[in-house]
């Protein structure tokens, strides 16, 4: 008789074992929170080994969402120690619609907008690429959107499954990610260099006129 791989007929020692197993199985299916030796916060599918221990929380990213003391503890805990932040621009479907996933389930999240050539530059430093939208979860990158792989990773970072914001919570507004460099101030024009008088020629004077040379005014 063949040996079944069924857990129904084995003892229970060995039921215990498999139960135990598929346990870790359906963990291992999930998404894992790893934080290297220099700080640096990571997600993979795979368990963290016992040299991947986790670490404090890392230090919040520049570009992190301002965090609001009136979110609950937990929700804020998250918010601080995995700050979410989205980079969208106008006209992007995907954009709008990775703004209204955050939203409605209450993900307290910055905003960052591509708006100039100076934006897409950096976006490309950032990133690696020039698509949108693209997000930030800590130091953890999710380019483009799709709603199953963005839940994974919230819910590896801690953020709850629905929306715990206080009841008329106000998100920050969404700003350029770079600063317009001033405009150049405009040189002041010099005047217009005024052209030398022309010497008039002495008027000719009237027959009868008393000059310097003819003192009398005599007619020749």
């Amino acid at each position: 008789m063949s040996r079944s791989h069924s857990c129904s007929v084995l003892s229970a020692a060995l039921v215990m074992a498999c139960v135990s197993l598929m346990a870790s199985a359906a963990q291992a299916q999930g998404v894992y929170r790893i934080v290297g030796p220099d700080g640096r916060v990571t997600f993979s599918d795979r368990a963290p080994t016992a040299a991947q221990a986790q670490p404090s929380a890392p230090p919040a990213s520049p570009n992190a969402a301002h965090t609001d003391s009136a979110l609950p503890y937990a929700l804020r805990q998250s918010a601080e120690r995995y700050p979410v932040m989205l980079y969208s621009s106008k006209d992007c479907e995907p954009c709008d619609e990775a703004r209204e996933y955050l939203r409605g389930r209450g993900i307290p999240f910055g905003e960052r907008t591509i708006e100039t050539s100076a934006d897409m530059t950096a976006l490309k430093k950032l990133s690696g690429q020039d698509s949108l939208p693209f997000a930030t979860i800590g130091s953890q990158h999710l380019k483009g959107f799709a709603a199953d792989n963005w839940s994974q990773y919230l819910n590896a970072a801690g953020y709850p499954t629905q929306s715990k914001l206080p009841r008329g919570y106000q998100a920050a507004a969404a700003r350029p990610l770079t600063t317009p460099a001033p405009a150049p101030a405009t040189a002041a024009k010099d005047p217009a260099p005024q052209r030398p008088a022309v010497p008039q020629a002495p008027a000719t004077p009237q027959p009868g006129t008393r000059t310097a040379d003819n003192p009398a005014g005599l007619r020749f």
